[in-house]
């Protein structure tokens, strides 16, 4: 009898056991594959902010780029009008002593003599601001000398406050000589090369 439960505490402990090993076994597995799942559900959600990060850099780098380049288009723009503007500036300047009194005297008188010059051209004539033609009208009367008679007209305008301008047999057109009209076709003509040296000081 006694043997009898000796065995019997022996098989309950063997099975006691057996039971525990296997439900440890169970447990341990049930954790290597909870364990196996958070780390690949982390190394997933690694990948994504990895991804998302890398977009995002790659999204931030080109509007950076973007912004610096439209920025140094802006400033390039904005030197460009500058320089125009002192080049207008100083243009507008010059232009006042080329058109001083005895300047704009010998210019008119050159561009009336090479109108005359041209053996289709019957008459001329040549618009002044009031003051200029106040000032200048007599001088150039006398150095058209006998032309003055029948080709040459001077005549005032109000529509432009320095420089002149010719017209030719009647004919209603002008050749503008004003200093707002040259001034402007020689700011036209400049600005073109300074973008170009702008473009090739990039």
């Amino acid at each position: 009898m006694e043997i009898q439960l000796q065995e019997l505490i022996e098989q309950i402990k063997k099975d006691g056991v057996q039971a525990a090993e296997g439900e440890a076994e169970r447990i341990i597995n049930d954790a290597k594959l909870r364990a196996d799942k958070i780390v690949e559900e982390a190394r997933a959600q690694a990948e994504r902010i990895l991804g998302d990060a890398g977009r995002e850099k790659e999204h931030i780098e080109s509007s950076s780029q973007a912004a610096i380049s439209q920025a140094g288009r802006n400033m390039l723009i904005s030197f460009r009008k500058s320089v125009n503007a002192q080049l207008k500036a100083i243009l507008d300047k010059e232009l006042e002593g080329v058109y001083s009194r005895d300047g704009l005297k010998a210019l008119i008188l050159k561009a009336v003599e090479t109108w005359f010059s041209k053996p289709d051209t019957e008459s001329v004539e040549v618009l002044l601001n009031a003051e200029d033609l106040q000032l200048l009208e007599r001088e150039l009367l006398s150095a058209f000398g006998e032309r003055a008679r029948g080709g040459i007209t001077l005549k005032a305008s109000d529509s432009f406050d320095g420089g002149f301008r010719i017209g030719v047999n009647d004919q209603g057109a002008y050749y503008d000589y004003s200093s707002e009209a040259v001034a402007q076709m020689l700011s036209d003509y400049l600005d073109p090369k300074i973008t170009r040296l702008l473009k090739e000081a990039e």
